[in-house]
C-alpha cells in the first residue's frame, strides 16, 4: 500500500457496509484521499476431502472479489475515483487489526454499524478496549443515515 492517507472501509453483504462506503467515499473527495474496500473470507475448516475445501475456499473468495468489483463501480460512479479492493484471508478481525497495523498510509477503519440491535463483532472488536490502542481513526457510520444527511456530514 502506498503512502497516501486511505480510508479503509470494511465491505460485506450488508446494508450499514454500503452507507459506510457511501461516507469514505465523500469523506475521502472532501480530503484529497483514497479509499480501499477491503472483505474478509473466512478460512474453510479443515475438511478430509482436500480437493472439496480448494473449491470452497476458492468460490468464497470469488464471491468476495465479485462484491468488491461491484462496489467499487459504484463508488467510482459516486466519487469518479475507484477505490482499491482487497481481499483478506483468515479471522476478520485479527487480520483486519493487523493489517491496519502494517500500512501506516491509513487514516482511518471506517465501520457500518447496523440500524438497530446490537453491534456486530467488528464493531465490538474494534470499538471496544482497543480502540484506544488503533494505529488510525476509527469510524463508526450509523447504518440507518439518510443518504442526504450523509452527504452533509461527509
Amino acid at each position: 500500500m502506498d503512502a497516501a492517507a486511505t480510508y479503509l472501509v470494511v465491505i460485506d453483504d450488508s446494508p450499514e457496509s454500503r452507507v459506510a462506503m457511501r461516507f469514505a467515499v465523500l469523506r475521502a473527495a472532501h480530503v484529497a484521499a483514497d479509499v480501499r474496500l477491503v472483505s474478509v473470507v473466512h478460512p474453510i475448516e479443515f475438511m478430509h476431502f482436500g480437493s472439496v475445501q480448494t473449491v470452497m475456499a476458492a468460490e468464497a473468495r470469488a464471491e468476495a472479489e465479485a462484491l468488491l468489483e461491484q462496489l467499487a463501480g459504484e463508488a467510482e460512479a459516486m466519487g469518479g475515483v475507484r477505490p482499491g479492493v482487497l481481499v483478506l484471508e483468515g479471522n476478520p478481525a485479527a487480520i483486519i487489526l493487523a493489517h491496519v497495523k502494517d500500512n501506516p498510509g491509513i487514516r482511518a477503519l471506517v465501520l457500518g454499524t447496523a440500524s438497530r440491535g446490537t453491534p456486530g463483532p467488528l464493531v465490538g472488536f474494534f470499538a471496544g478496549e482497543r480502540a484506544g490502542s488503533l494505529p488510525c481513526i476509527l469510524m463508526l457510520v450509523p447504518g440507518g443515515l439518510d443518504p442526504d444527511r450523509l452527504a452533509t456530514i461527509a
